[in-house]
């Protein structure tokens, strides 16, 4: 597994590429299972059509380990979005889903919020959610979130795991991803997994 680091280095060879590129980190999974928590992501960043980054971090502990958080889209996006995310977490510490919600008003009311281009993943110990800048915050029914160009892969191959093995959540995310990165082009096996301490 890939450890911790920054989403960009100075050895990252964006200088090289077009003006205007999109930048984009993709694929991130979040599972719970039998009282644990994992979320795990990627490393790769692409740039247009080029890879600029192969071990950046897209998951992230937030709340002094209380909360589990990941991104898939444009970086500085992302980086906004965990801002606010924060900040909501501010106001509504042991309530998740206001939070999220509360979020999810602002990025779809905001005139400048809602040109943000990224997708989150949020999870705490009771808690999984999707968070996207459509209004959207879906909590599904089996405690499985994907998300990027990966995800639907990392999704099917996680529903697979969890329901035909008794493997635990971190060892999910880490398979399923391994298995996403197999398929899907946009997806490394330079992978981060980030698991909630036990209450």
């Amino acid at each position: 597994m890939a450890q911790p680091n920054s989403f960009f280095d100075h050895s990252s060879p964006a200088s090289s590429l077009e003006p205007g590129s999109p930048v984009r980190a993709t694929t991130v999974i979040a599972i719970a299972r039998d009282g644990r928590v994992a979320m795990a992501g990627d490393g790769q960043v692409t740039m247009g059509e080029t890879v600029v980054k192969g071990a950046a971090r897209k998951v992230r502990l937030l709340r002094d380990g209380n909360i589990l958080a990941g991104f898939a889209g444009a970086v500085a996006d992302a980086f906004t979005l965990f801002s606010k995310l924060e900040g909501k977490l501010e106001r509504w510490p042991s309530n998740l889903p206001r939070a999220c919600v509360e979020l999810a008003k602002e990025w779809r009311t905001d005139r400048y919020l809602r040109r943000l281009e990224a997708l989150l993943a949020v999870a705490d110990r009771n808690h999984l959610f999707l968070v996207g800048g459509d209004g959207n915050v879906i909590e599904p029914d089996r405690p499985i979130v994907a998300i990027g160009s990966g995800g639907a892969y990392a999704l099917a191959a996680a529903n697979a795991l969890y329901e035909h093995t008794g493997m635990d959540a971190p060892t999910i995310a880490l398979r399923a991803l391994e298995i996403a990165a197999g398929i899907c082009v946009f997806t490394n096996r330079e992978i981060t997994v980030l698991e909630l301490e036990p209450a």
